[in-house]
């Protein structure tokens, strides 16, 4: 489902406040239950999304990180699964030109943390895309609309999306499941290319979160580049 852009008056204020199926099992329960929720959402003249989506937000705190303190910084938003959904709570959002530095703003299909470790992320990486303060909202809202209308190739290889507000640049990345499937990172890294429609001087990097794991780093180091 495509999502169409929406513009409404930037908001001022701040952000306003399971693990992956191994079997398969429970994906085909989980599967019953996303067919169960859109019937009903349809039902009730909404316009039901393939995925429901949660937005989390972390302050950073400056130092090295652990995952005790990572987890306790991350805060759940708000949660949505149709289009009508979406906008009252994108709408409701602070702009990332007004977030504070080191802050994350995360979109992760339901189910996932925006952790490294957590299941459905553990073998998989990210593309990187770092950006200009000036633009990075709206190459954010772009990426987001692209995820949540389900535009993106390999779409159920993807996890989530993240933005990162830093003192001197802004970072996108966006997760996927499986880091050794290099066709499967490649199409993916392509699809965010074409629908973001990035200009030729923009740099992509890939990296594997086990490499995360082991140099403590989400963007330091990265594998490779596209």
């Amino acid at each position: 489902m495509e999502i169409s852009e929406k513009k409404e008056p930037e908001n001022n204020n701040n952000i306003s406040q399971t693990a992956t199926p191994d079997s398969s099992s429970t994906t085909d329960i989980i599967d019953k239950e996303s067919e169960e929720r859109q019937a009903r959402e349809l039902k009730s003249g909404l316009h039901p999304l393939k995925n429901k989506f949660m937005f989390w937000y972390t302050r950073r705190t400056p130092g090295v990180r652990t995952q005790t303190s990572y987890e306790d910084n991350i805060k759940k938003i708000v949660e949505f699964s149709t289009v009508e959904g979406f906008w009252v709570c994108y709408c409701h959002l602070a702009r990332p030109s007004l977030l504070p530095s080191p802050t994350d703003l995360h979109l992760f299909k339901e189910g996932i943390r925006p952790l490294w470790e957590d299941s459905a992320n553990c073998n998989g990486g990210k593309w990187i895309i770092r950006f200009k303060k000036v633009v990075s909202g709206r190459f954010w809202e772009d990426l987001v609309l692209a995820l949540v209308g389900d535009q993106l190739d390999y779409s159920d290889d993807i996890c989530g999306a993240v933005l990162s507000i830093r003192y001197n640049e802004d970072i996108l990345s966006v997760w996927n499941r499986n880091a050794s499937d290099r066709q499967g990172v490649m199409a993916l890294r392509d699809s965010i290319k074409r629908h973001l429609k990035l200009p030729h001087s923009y740099v992509m990097d890939y990296k594997p979160h086990d490499a995360s794991l082991r140099d403590n780093s989400s963007y330091r180091n990265t594998w490779l580049r596209g």
